[in-house]
């Protein structure tokens, strides 16, 4: 059974910087693409940023092009999200998620039915 914990949200002022991390247990990270979303108070759940199994393919939310980026490591079985820049509509809970895929060189999934396995989530507030 696959468990993903992620931590390193918290409060931060306009313009700072926070790293999270996806901690997977149960599983071999390196079998699975990931994706991290967010969900605001009062809005439906989105796509901030995907990443393929391989690493290759990655994708990017418009709102996050630029400030955000996506990572992986496989031999801690973590993934990461370094959130630069950020804005108070970037505030929200942020969860990740992650699919076990066979093809090594699959694509980044953007969709959160295409996942099923998610984490608790972190909390990540912006103060202006």
């Amino acid at each position: 059974q696959v468990q993903l914990e992620e931590s390193g949200g918290g409060l931060v002022q306009v313009g700072g910087s926070l790293r999270l991390s996806c901690a997977m247990s149960g599983r071999t990270l390196s079998m699975h693409a990931m994706g991290w979303f967010r969900q605001a108070p009062g809005k439906e759940r989105e796509i901030v940023a995907a990443i393929s199994r391989s690493g290759v393919d990655t994708y990017y939310a418009n709102s996050v092009k630029g400030r955000f980026a996506i990572s992986r490591n496989n031999a801690k079985n973590s993934g990461y999200l370094q959130m630069n820049s950020l804005r108070p509509e970037d505030t929200a809970v942020y969860y990740c998620a992650a699919r076990e895929e066979t093809r090594y060189t699959g694509n980044a999934f953007i969709s959160d039915a295409a996942y099923p396995d998610w984490g608790q989530g972190t909390q990540v507030t912006v103060s202006s």
